[in-house]
C-alpha cells in the first residue's frame, strides 16, 4: 500500500497531496492494481499500451489474405451483426480496407427476416456476384453451415469474433480470429467484436499505410471502437481501458460528418464525454436501427460525406430510438401484469416470460429491465406463429450460456455468453424450457443471490468532499464493467432542508456533516452539499424525512454543469434514516 501510494503521489496533480494519493491507492487495490507500475498503466493509458495484433491466433493469415485481396483488387464483403458492436465493427473494417486501397461491400442482416449470425445463402449470392473474400465481424464462431457454404462456393471466409466457441469446436474457415478460441494466448480475452475489428485494422494499416501517422489513424478508429467497447459492457480494464479512454477523449474532436451528427442529436457535441453518456445516449440511438428497422443505416451514417444527409440519418436514428422506448414500455407493462398474476413465474429462479408478437428487437432490453427489478436471470420470448425467438440476461452468479447448453436440443439455434444470450426454438417447447431452466438454476443459486448488493469502496465523510478529490477520481475513468464507479459511504449526515422532488421520481437533498462525524476539516464541516437521488423520491416520501434528520448514505461523486449552481454534488445511491426523537407539540 505504501509503495503504491508513493508511486501515485508522483503523478501530475497529486504531488504534495497525500490524502488524495491514499484514497486513489485504496481504490486501485480494490481493482487489482497493486504496484506503482500497474497504477501508471491504469491511470495514464496510451497507444503504447496496445498489444501487437499478431499475438492473436489467426491474425497473420487474415492480414496476408486481406493484403492479397487489396493488391489484386478483389471484391471483399464485410459481414456483421446488427447491434452496436456489429455495426460499428463493420464501419471500422470497411473503412480500414478502403483506406488501404481496397473495395469493400457490407452486409448487416435484418434482425427479423434474417436473424443473427452468418447465412450461407448470403455468402452464395456474394460469390455469384464475384466476391472472393468474406470477412465476418462480431459473428461466425458457431457458423458451421455458413462456413461450409463458403467452401463450396469457392469463397475464402475470415471469421473475426469474440463469442465463446461451442462444444462442437470451430467452423472451418480460411482464418479465425477470436481471442477466446482454444490455443490463443492473446493477453486481452474480453475485447468486443469491434475491438477485434480494430485490431485487424491496426495490423492492416501498419502493413499497407507505412507512410501514414499510425497514431493518428488509430485514434480516429478508436472513437468508434470506444462506443462499442462501452456499449457491449466488456470489462474496462487492460486493452479495453486503453480503447475506451483514448477513444472517449478523441470523441471531443469528431470530424466524421455522421459521428458529428450523432453527437448533436444526443446533445453531446464538442464536450468531454463519460462512459455513461455513451452507454445511455449514443449507443441506444445506434442500436435502435437494428432493433426497430435496418441496421445498415448505421454503416451509411458513418460513411456519408454530406453533412445534411448525415443529419437526416442521425435524426432518423433518434426517432427510431423514441419508438424503441415506447415499445419497450409496452412490453415491460405486459410483463409486469403477467408476473403480478402468476406468482410461480415470479418466484422461479430463472424467469422465462413469453408473449405473442412482442417486437424481437426490443425483448433483449426488456430482459435487462426484468433482471434489474427482480435480481434474477430472465429470458423474454416472443411468439411468431409456431416459432419462438428469445433473448436473455443474467446476474453475476449465473452463467446463462451454460444454462442454455444444458438443454441445447430444445433450440433451433442459440448463442451468447455468461450474461446475455439469444435463441430460437419451436413455440411448443417453451414450457419445457421454462421447467428445465428453473431446475438448473435452483441447483446453482440460492435466494441470497437475488438480493441487491451495493459494494462500498470506502468511507468518505462529507467534509472530505471537494473539487480536488473529484478531479483525482476522474483519473479512474472511464467507469463500467470491471471498473465500477467508486461508491462511498458517510455515516450520520444531516438533512438541512426539505427534500425537493424532481420530475416526480427523483429527489434533491441538501446534506451536511453532523457534529459527531467528520475528519476535522475545520470550515469544511459547515458546508452543505447538494445530493440527487435518482428514482428515490418515493422512498424519501415513505420515510417522511424532515430538516434536521440524520442519515447514513451511500453515494458517488458527480459534477453539475449548471452555470449558476453547478459544481461537485453527490449522487445518492442509497440511504438509511437514523432513529430521531422529534418533539410533538401538545395543546395547552
Amino acid at each position: 500500500m505504501r509503495a503504491l501510494q508513493e508511486g501515485i503521489s508522483l503523478l501530475p496533480g497529486l504531488q504534495k497531496n497525500p490524502a488524495l494519493s491514499k484514497i486513489l491507492a485504496k481504490l486501485l487495490l480494490l481493482r487489482g492494481v497493486d504496484s506503482p507500475e500497474a497504477a501508471a498503466l491504469f491511470l495514464t493509458p496510451s497507444l503504447a499500451h496496445l498489444h501487437s495484433p499478431y499475438l492473436m491466433e489467426g491474425m497473420k493469415s487474415a492480414i496476408d489474405r486481406l493484403d492479397a485481396a487489396i493488391e489484386r483488387q478483389e471484391g471483399i464483403l464485410v459481414y456483421g451483426d446488427y447491434d452496436v458492436d456489429g455495426t460499428t465493427a463493420v464501419v471500422i473494417l470497411k473503412t480500414a480496407i478502403e483506406l488501404c486501397g481496397g473495395t469493400a461491400d457490407f452486409h448487416v442482416p435484418h434482425r427479423i427476416r434474417e436473424g443473427y449470425d452468418l447465412r450461407g445463402d448470403v455468402i452464395e449470392r456474394a460469390a455469384a456476384a464475384g466476391i472472393k473474400l468474406v470477412i465476418s465481424v462480431d459473428a461466425g464462431t458457431r457458423a458451421f453451415a455458413a462456413a461450409e457454404s463458403a467452401r463450396r462456393a469457392g469463397v475464402d471466409l475470415i471469421i473475426t469474433d469474440h463469442h465463446l466457441p461451442g462444444q462442437n469446436g470451430l467452423p472451418h474457415a480460411f482464418a479465425l480470429v477470436n481471442p477466446n478460441q482454444p490455443g490463443c494466448e492473446y493477453p486481452c480475452k474480453s475485447l468486443c467484436g469491434a475491438g477485434i475489428a480494430f485490431k485487424v485494422a491496426q495490423a492492416l494499416m501498419a502493413r499497407r499505410l507505412v507512410h501514414r501517422d499510425q497514431s493518428q489513424l488509430l485514434l480516429s478508429f478508436m472513437k468508434i471502437a470506444a462506443i462499442a467497447t462501452i456499449a457491449d459492457s466488456v470489462p474496462l480494464v487492460g486493452e479495453n481501458r486503453v480503447i475506451a479512454s483514448l477513444g472517449l477523449n478523441a470523441l471531443r474532436s469528431a470530424v466524421n460528418p455522421g459521428l458529428k451528427a450523432l453527437l448533436e442529436v444526443a446533445q453531446l457535441g464538442g464536450k468531454p464525454m463519460s462512459s455513461g453518456e455513451v452507454a445511455f445516449r449514443i449507443a441506444p440511438r445506434i442500436n435502435a436501427a437494428g432493433r426497430m428497422d435496418i441496421a445498415k443505416d448505421v454503416v451509411e451514417l458513418f460513411g456519408v460525406k454530406d453533412a445534411a444527409r448525415a443529419r437526416e440519418i442521425a435524426s432518423r436514428l433518434d426517432k427510431l430510438n423514441g419508438e424503441r422506448q415506447e415499445e419497450e414500455r409496452r412490453i415491460v407493462d405486459a410483463i409486469e401484469h403477467r408476473l403480478a398474476e402468476d406468482t410461480s413465474l415470479r418466484d422461479s429462479f430463472c424467469m422465462v416470460i413469453d408473449g405473442d408478437g412482442w417486437h424481437r428487437g426490443v425483448i433483449g432490453i426488456t430482459a435487462t429491465r426484468v433482471v434489474e427489478r427482480y435480481g434474477r436471470p430472465a429470458l423474454v420470448v416472443s411468439r411468431d406463429g409456431a416459432e419462438a425467438h428469445g433473448s436473455g440476461r443474467s446476474i453475476p452468479s449465473f452463467h446463462l450460456l451454460n444454462a442454455l447448453e444444458s438443454c441445447g436440443p430444445l433450440f433451433t439455434r442459440y448463442g451468447g455468453h455468461a450474461y446475455a444470450v439469444g435463441f430460437s426454438l419451436p413455440w411448443a417447447r417453451v414450457p419445457e424450457l421454462r421447467t428445465r431452466l428453473d431446475v438448473y438454476a435452483r441447483a446453482r443459486l440460492c435466494l441470497a443471490d437475488f438480493e441487491p448488493a451495493l459494494n462500498i469502496d470506502a468511507e468518505l465523510p462529507l467534509d472530505a468532499v471537494n473539487p480536488e478529490l473529484f478531479e483525482a477520481l476522474r483519473m479512474l475513468e472511464p467507469f463500467g464493467a470491471g471498473n465500477p464507479e467508486p461508491v462511498f459511504c458517510a455515516n450520520v449526515v444531516r438533512l438541512t432542508a426539505s427534500p425537493k422532488i424532481l420530475k416526480d421520481k427523483h429527489i434533491r437533498l441538501k446534506l451536511s456533516p453532523s457534529a459527531t462525524n467528520g475528519t476535522g476539516n475545520g470550515w469544511r464541516r459547515s458546508l452543505t452539499h447538494n445530493a440527487v437521488g435518482w428514482r428515490l423520491a418515493e422512498r424519501v416520501a415513505q420515510e417522511k424525512l424532515l430538516p434536521g434528520d440524520l442519515l447514513d448514505i451511500a453515494y458517488t461523486l458527480d459534477h453539475n454543469e449548471h452555470p449558476e449552481f453547478g459544481g461537485v454534488e453527490l449522487s445518492l445511491r442509497d440511504f438509511k434514516a437514523k432513529a430521531v426523537a422529534r418533539s410533538v407539540a401538545t395543546p395547552s
